[in-house]
């Protein structure tokens, strides 16, 4: 998998908000909300190829966290990630 990179994150009132890019313009109709671990594992995988293992590790080396819960997040992650697609 890969991060979409057409997709651009910006901070509106401190929030970290995923902006559609099309054509020239920017669609303000689709904005995705990113969380600080969700903007985490977006900034570190941001050019990268991973797969689901990464992002695991990710989130236990940065969270205190054991295997199995940084499993279910990250694979819930990925799912909001592909359902926007922010994944590719």
């Amino acid at each position: 998998m890969i991060i979409n990179d057409k997709m651009k994150v910006r901070t509106v009132v401190g929030e970290n908000i995923v902006m559609m890019q099309g054509e020239g313009h920017t669609d303000m109709t689709r904005v995705v909300a990113l969380n600080t671990s969700a903007m985490e594992l977006y900034n570190a995988l941001l050019g990268k190829e991973f797969e689901l293992a990464d992002v695991v590790k990710i989130l236990t080396d940065n969270y205190d966290v054991d295997e199995e819960v940084a499993k279910r997040d990250a694979e819930a992650w990925l799912a909001d990630m592909k359902k926007n697609n922010l994944v590719l």
